[in-house]
């Protein structure tokens, strides 16, 4: 196998093997792997390769019944999903993403206050975030924890919880593109999402019939 999954393998193994995939399966899988697609013919434009990247990433786990119920959040069902693939990544590729490739970006992305949502409600004038600082230092011993212990469901949330406040301000027009103010944990971002998610879509096509939810907006004849 590749170092690096691309568009071409996962599509070509998805073509081999998708007559065997349940119909949701089969939809997330062929989503997922479109925005992977895309996102590898952005070249230098790390904004939009993130997009595309987290547009997959939504492909790859949202669940409809999380968005038609009273659920948690967002951030709840990124641990449901990642328990999954973490539990059948036997060849450890997800672990050692997180702890030889990536340890120097992922650890800078946990050290950056700019993506930890409390500082951005303290500064919006949100009560009760006056002491984001203190919330930043005890996330960050959560996280040293866990990355310590080698618990990676755990670290996958923390990394994750910080790529969404970014992909927010991207989303929601928070930043400006190409910008240099954020660029380092753009293009870190992007290249973390871009080993990370042909990665979970390669163990979502070895593991078709476990229960990865209903996708959003299927395809209605």
């Amino acid at each position: 196998m590749k170092d690096i999954l691309d568009h071409a393998a996962l599509k070509a193994k998805q073509r081999a093997i998708r007559s065997d995939f349940p119909e949701t399966m089969g939809l997330r899988a062929h989503r997922a792997i479109s925005w992977i697609g895309r996102a590898e013919v952005c070249g230098d434009d790390d904004d939009a390769r993130f997009i595309f990247l987290w547009i997959a990433f939504n492909a790859a786990y949202a669940d409809e019944r999380e968005f038609q119920s009273a659920a948690p959040g967002e951030r709840a069902a990124f641990v449901d999903y990642f328990g999954k693939v973490v539990s059948r990544d036997e060849g450890r590729r997800i672990y050692k993403a997180l702890w030889q490739r990536f340890s120097g970006p992922v650890r800078m992305l946990m050290e950056n206050r700019y993506v930890f949502n409390p500082f951005w409600q303290h500064h919006n004038g949100m009560e009760g975030f006056e002491d984001w600082e203190d919330k930043f230092k005890s996330s960050s011993l959560r996280f040293s924890q866990a990355f310590q212990a080698g618990d990676s469901v755990r670290v996958l949330s923390f990394v994750f919880d910080r790529l969404y406040v970014l992909r927010n301000q991207l989303v929601h027009g928070g930043s400006t593109w190409n910008s240099g103010v954020n660029r380092a944990q753009v293009r870190d971002g992007a290249a973390i999402l871009a080993f990370l998610m042909p990665v979970f879509v390669d163990l979502m096509m070895d593991n078709p019939h476990v229960d990865w939810g209903q996708p959003f907006y299927p395809v209605i004849e």
